[in-house]
């Protein structure tokens, strides 16, 4: 298992543009993987999910999953900023 553990980067938290964006790049890896913010997990290919963990901007959050790719992916994603256009 892969783990990998980040900042927020956006802006806004992970709500709706971020997480749909995350959840959209999730899906194309055939293999689980998982956002965790603090007791919370969510799968990550999950944009209302994401969403309910309420991780906001410089939150801490960890991505756990077995494809190392996979995880460094979603994980680079979280830590930029996507609410910028």
């Amino acid at each position: 298992m892969h783990t990998k553990t980040v900042i927020v980067g956006s802006a806004e938290g992970l709500h709706a543009r971020p997480a749909g964006i995350i959840a959209e790049a999730a899906e194309k890896y055939e293999t689980e993987l998982e956002i965790i913010f603090g007791d919370e997990e969510a799968d990550a290919d999950s944009a209302m999910l994401i969403m309910a963990l309420g991780a906001e901007k410089g939150a801490e959050v960890t991505v756990r999953g077995e494809n190392a790719d996979a995880v460094s992916e979603i994980a680079a994603l979280i830590e930029q900023d996507l609410d910028a256009d």
